[in-house]
Order: structure tokens, then sequence, then C-alpha cells
């Protein structure tokens, strides 16, 4: 462990969704205002599309930090898409928090559309976010989030969806059109580019309680050059190299050490 080597409080570069390590870039901060504003909105529907590892789940925890700062929203997350049918939608109102779900489908959807109109009534937005929702293995299932837009009133819907995953997930909603065409808002995340690589770095240093210095230019350059910018990839690099450079009692992590730390790492020739 190098925490007390490096003077952190906590290790920097762990790839879990930790909202006190939110990057804000410029393409992050515009994809969270987009589904702060489809949910503050009643649009709908959003969706986030992203590369492997450039970060959606860790927005998302952030976005619904922000949701859960105050008392009007009711938030159902669904982090494994890949149930059948009725268990996805039992898993929804679990989530919302219902105490007895149904057995049946169209139970659930009674319960469901009664939960949704209790909250409208409260002054409560209820949201439904879909992690990973690339892994819906069953149509069926985009198609019954789909039909969840119907329950509405004349002038707002009951509920917002937001979908989050992998670019595959654009493929799949394209099977079905009609869904695909209700997707009010939409942003997609790209890699890092060699700036927002440096402030990336630095962000978590600090959020680390660490020096925001210990990487000079070349090790940057040399992390955004084998991490193709992906924030997971950054990290994993990150940690070998503060790992190195703690084993070998060095005051920062230059490019030389770059090389050492990952030249036989898998993630260095990740692409």
């Amino acid at each position: 462990m190098y925490i007390e080597y490096w003077g952190f409080q906590r290790l920097p570069f762990e790839n879990v969704p930790d909202p006190r390590f939110y990057f804000p870039s410029s393409q992050h901060e515009e994809g969270l205002h987009r589904m702060l504003y489809a949910v503050t909105q009643r649009k709908g529907a959003a969706m986030l599309t992203g590369e492997v590892g450039c970060g959606k789940t860790l927005l998302s925890r952030e976005f619904l930090k922000q949701l859960n700062g105050g008392q009007e929203y009711n938030v159902a997350l669904i982090t494994n898409p890949s149930f059948p049918v009725l268990e996805f939608l039992q898993e929804i109102l679990y989530q919302f928090g219902v105490g007895s779900v149904p057995k049946k489908k169209i139970a659930i959807l009674h319960r469901l559309n009664d939960h949704l109109l209790e909250n409208e009534q409260k002054g409560i937005a209820s949201v439904i976010v879909v992690d990973e929702a690339q892994a819906v293995r069953d149509l069926q299932i985009l198609e019954e989030l789909r039909l969840l837009l119907n329950f509405q009133r004349n002038d707002r819907f009951l509920l917002t969806l937001v979908l989050l995953g992998q670019p595959e997930l654009r493929e799949k909603l394209l099977e079905i059109p009609q869904f695909a065409q209700r997707i009010g808002i939409q942003y997609h995340l790209t890699p890092l580019e060699l700036p927002d690589v440096e402030r990336y770095v630095k962000c978590r240093l600090k959020a680390a309680g660490g020096s925001e210095t210990l990487f000079d230019a070349d090790a940057i350059y040399l992390i955004h050059d084998g991490s193709k910018g992906i924030p997971r990839v950054i990290n994993h690099l990150c940690d070998l190299c503060l790992l190195a450079g703690a084993m070998a009692k060095l005051s920062g992590i230059d490019g030389t050490l770059v090389q050492k730390a990952t030249k036989n790492s898998q993630f260095a020739a990740v692409s």
C-alpha cells in the first residue's frame, strides 16, 4: 500500500464509482446537465452512451447524488438489467421502495401506476435509471420500458427514464424505432484528450488528499498515449506508477517510470 508514502488519505485511482472522484470535464458536464435537464423538465426518456471505461457509471453516481440532494425525486436504479421481463418490472418496484411487490404482471403495472400517481400528487418526480442497458438480453424489456412512458398526464410524463450504456445500446434501440424516437435527450462520451488527462489525474490526486504535481508532463503524455484517454485505463496505469514509485522511494512520477511500470502491463496496449 502506497497511501502513507505519498501522503494520501485514500487510494486515488480505484475503479469504483465514488462521486468524490468525479471529474467535471466539459463532455462529462454536458452529459450530466443533459440528464438533469431531462429529469427536471420531464422529457420522458434520455440516453447516455460511451465507450467502455469512459466514466458513464461514475457520471451516473454524480447524477444520482445531485438528485438525492432534495426530497423531490424518487429514483429506481437498475444496475443489472439482464432479468427476465417479469422480474425486471418487479425490480423497478422494489427499487422505488414499494413494500409489497406483486407477482403477476398486470398487478405490477397497476401498482407501479398507483405509485407514480402518488408521487405526482406529493410533488415527487419518479425516475428510472437503467445502468449497463446494453446488457438487456430480451428486447421485450425495452418494449416494456417504452410502454412505461405511456404513464402520463395530459401535460407531463409521470416518470423519466434514463438509459446508460455502451454504444451497442443505440443499435438495440434502432430495432425498436418507436422507442428510439421517444428518446428526447441523448449524449455520447468519448475518451479524454491530453489536456483533460492532465486535469483528470490532478483532480483525482487532489480528491485523495495528495499533491497534484506528482506526475510530471512527460508522465502525463505517456499515460495519455498508453491509455488512449480512457479513464478506466488511466486509473490502472497511474495506480501501477504510484506503486512502483513508492517501492523505488521516488519523490514523483516521470516518463521513465511510466515506461518501466507499464511496459509489461496489459492495459498499456489497450487501443
